[in-house]
């Protein structure tokens, strides 16, 4: 049964792989909530009020109270809400490495990925994909550990580990198509590739994940040029 209600409310924009993860732990809570889209070049009153720090989306506002940074988000949502599975892992162990895989991803990984189209030159853009494969195979060998067999890194389910990477598929899928390249290898990365397209299929997952011809044309109506969302507002 949802909850939630009308007192839950997302600022956030459809393209932002940062506001899609809200957007997920939201839905795996069944929680109802109100989605407030920024414009992007321009920041609402209400976002300048709720998050005057960094000024960035997404921000959840509940009861009037603004949660900020899309990972705190989460983590937030995960407590308060105990509708639907518990989205951060109960041993303190796995928390601990779920935590740092997903600081991983967002200090080094999606910088790397981010980094492909503002590559000077050939050699450069060469090393900014070796970069995002070198990571994807150190979250390759980091799957198969963290889900112990099953079929999410959270286990049964999708978990705090696979919001924080799987909310960057879409932008990946833009950098293969925009680059001729392939960095999700099912040679190389089989157990990503799977998990990849069932965290896409997941109910709490696919009406939010934006496809990628209509990411595409939005980089291209934003930057003049396909580029990944390294000026996108994000938290």
């Amino acid at each position: 049964m949802a909850t939630g209600g009308s007192d839950v409310k997302l600022l956030g924009a459809w393209p932002s792989p940062f506001v899609m993860r809200a957007r997920i732990a939201l839905n795996i809570k069944s929680v109802d909530y109100e989605f407030l889209q920024e414009t992007f070049g321009s920041k609402s009153q209400l976002l300048l009020q709720s998050n005057p720090v960094y000024k960035k989306i997404p921000v959840l506002i509940h009861s009037d109270k603004s949660v900020c940074e899309s990972l705190v988000i989460v983590q937030y949502i995960d407590e308060v809400w105990s509708s639907g599975p518990s989205i951060l892992p109960s041993d303190s162990y796995d928390r601990a490495i779920a935590r740092f895989w997903a600081a991983y991803i967002d200090d080094k990984w999606f910088p790397s990925l981010s980094g492909i189209p503002k590559a000077q030159g050939e050699d450069a853009k060469a090393a900014a994909i070796g970069q995002v494969r070198e990571g994807l195979a150190l979250l390759e060998e980091a799957f198969g550990k963290c889900s112990r067999g099953k079929g999410f890194f959270g286990g049964e389910h999708i978990g705090y580990l696979d919001i924080a990477l799987g909310c960057f598929l879409a932008w990946l899928k833009v950098a293969e198509k925009t680059n001729g390249i392939k960095l999700l290898d099912e040679e190389k990365m089989p157990a990503l590739v799977g998990w990849a397209e069932r965290f896409c299929s997941d109910v709490a997952v696919k009406d939010v994940m934006p496809q990628t011809e209509k990411l595409m044309e939005f980089a291209k109506m934003l930057f003049n040029k396909p580029v990944l969302p390294t000026k996108l507002i994000n938290g």
